[in-house]
C-alpha cells in the first residue's frame, strides 16, 4: 500500500501516544511530527490520563497500544478519555486480536505489525474525514 501523503492537512494541537515499547513509541513520535503535530509520549496508560487531567484541551487524540504496564490498559484508558472527553479520538493497537464488540465505539483499531501507512490513514481518518487521504 502506497499512500498520497499530500492530501493530508497538518494537524494541529497534540496527539497523546501510549506505548511500552522504546523503539515503537520513537517511531510513533517521529511519524506524529511528521504530520506536523506535537506528540507527547507515556510508557503508561496511569501517566497518560495524569497528564490528560491538566492538559486534555491541546490533545485531539490518542493513540495507545493495549497491554501497557499499569493499572490502566489500552481500552480502558481510550473508554476513559472518550467518557470525560468526547471530542477526542482514539486508536488502539494491540499485537494480540482483540474481538471486536471489545472495541470502543468510534476508535481505529490497529493490529500490530501495523504499516506506517496504516498509522497515518488511521489518523487522517480520525482527524479530516471530510478530505480523507487517497491510496495509490
Amino acid at each position: 500500500m502506497n499512500v498520497n501523503w499530500d492530501g493530508i492537512l497538518p494537524v494541529q494541537g497534540e496527539i497523546i501516544v501510549v506505548e511500552d515499547d522504546p523503539t515503537l513509541r520513537s517511531l510513533m513520535i517521529d511519524i506524529v511530527a511528521e504530520l506536523g503535530a506535537k506528540s507527547v509520549a507515556f510508557e503508561t496508560a496511569d501517566d497518560a490520563l495524569t497528564y490528560l487531567l491538566q492538559a486534555h484541551d491541546q490533545c485531539r487524540l490518542v493513540i495507545a497500544d493495549h497491554r501497557v504496564p499499569g493499572q490502566v490498559k489500552g481500552i480502558e484508558f481510550i473508554e476513559m478519555v472518550r467518557g470525560k472527553w468526547p471530542s477526542i479520538e482514539a486508536i488502539l493497537t494491540s499485537r494480540y486480536q482483540i474481538e471486536p464488540e471489545k472495541i470502543p465505539a468510534g476508535t481505529s483499531y490497529l493490529h500490530k505489525p501495523w504499516s506506517l501507512d496504516d498509522l497515518v490513514i488511521a489518523v487522517a481518518s480520525l482527524l479530516q474525514p471530510e478530505a480523507p487521504i487517497s491510496k495509490s
